[in-house]
């Protein structure tokens, strides 16, 4: 009879091992990520006892399809970016800092230098969000996932006061501020890959020189520091992370009963992607329902607060738009309204 084993069947715990000792390596560099534990069955982080009603919030999240574009370019060091990115940018929303991390790989073969660069962004991203990481799962999948495939989810924990949190007060004449995006951050990628198939597009063609490659594959904005920082010297009454949905369905997750959005898509400042989306027929009210449309981050404050907004918000290098106001719920039927049109030609 054949012996058979873990390994014959596709697995292989040395090389998962190999792996989590090449993780090992890099995080030991890392000094801002002395968190880290790398390998135990489990994550500890001390909360600080400064912090008075310590309420902990939770987001989980993926990057989608994007993970294809990283497969067709054969770069995988800015995906685990992404990956955070969805993950910390939905915690500042509720004034949560971010306090660790923890990822999920799966994949049908593990490939150690793929898997590398996929880390290395995780931990680049964690950084940014000044997060740790502290754990995460590799799983091989053999004859489930495709050898050459891999897919991602993130886990990420936060922590915000709960003393005198009361629910912001939105008032009409409130000004609407849109953050700039770096591209399309990591949602309708299905779209775009339809685009690409359909039309039989080289990633390596060139737009307004870069590829299109490059301008599909940049990394998600991380938006942790300027907005916690901006909630902290209580510039900002709300903001709204713009994912899949786009502004349409994302902005009214933080309004109030009382107000609605009207928004000006002629003060739109559109980054060429998605003028090279819509040159294929994709309507505008499937553009601002599908991608973020030039703004990753929407804020919305006291029209009285707005040149302190902006000097917070030069700090970071950020563009960005005062794209609308808030009227009385009473005045729209609908929470988010728009005015104009998106140029496309510009």
């Amino acid at each position: 009879m054949k012996k058979l084993s873990y390994s014959s069947s596709g697995v292989s715990i040395n090389k998962g091992n190999k792996f989590v000792s090449e993780i090992k390596k890099i995080i030991r560099k890392d000094k801002n990520l002395k968190k880290s534990n790398i390998g135990g069955f489990s994550g500890q982080y001390i909360l600080d006892p400064k912090i008075k009603r310590p309420i902990l919030v939770g987001a989980t999240d993926g990057v989608g399809t994007k993970i294809e574009i990283a497969r067709m370019m054969k770069n995988h060091k800015t995906i685990g970016i992404d990956l955070v990115a969805m993950c910390v940018n939905d915690l500042i929303v509720d004034q949560a800092k971010p306090l660790f991390f923890l990822d999920y790989i799966s994949t049908g073969k593990l490939d150690i230098s793929k898997g590398k660069e996929i880390i290395g962004g995780i931990i680049k991203g964690c950084k940014m969000s000044n997060c740790s990481l502290l754990g995460g799962e590799t799983a091989e999948h053999p004859e489930v996932d495709s050898n050459d495939k891999y897919d991602l989810a993130g886990f990420c924990v936060g922590v915000k006061s709960g003393v005198a949190k009361a629910s912001p007060k939105l008032k009409e004449n409130d000004i609407i501020v849109g953050i700039s995006s770096s591209g399309l951050h990591s949602n309708g990628y299905s779209l775009v890959r339809k685009i690409i198939k359909e039309n039989k597009i080289k990633l390596n063609k060139k737009i307004e020189n870069k590829t299109i490659g490059e301008l599909l594959l940049k990394p998600t904005e991380i938006y942790v520091s300027p907005i916690l920082e901006m909630y902290t010297k209580k510039i900002i009454k709300t903001c709204a992370h713009i994912t899949g949905g786009g502004i349409t369905e994302n902005l009214p997750r933080s309004l109030n009963r009382n107000v609605s959005a009207k928004i000006n898509l002629e003060t739109f400042h559109l980054p060429t992607i998605f003028k090279w989306i819509q040159s294929f027929g994709v309507s505008e009210n499937e553009m601002l329902k599908t991608f973020n449309c030039g703004y990753g981050m929407i804020v919305i404050l006291d029209r009285k607060k707005f040149n302190q907004f902006e000097k917070s918000i030069k700090k970071y290098k950020l563009k960005y738009s005062i794209i609308g106001n808030l009227v009385n719920s009473k005045k729209i039927n609908k929470k988010v309204s728009y005015i104009g049109k998106l140029n496309f030609n510009d």
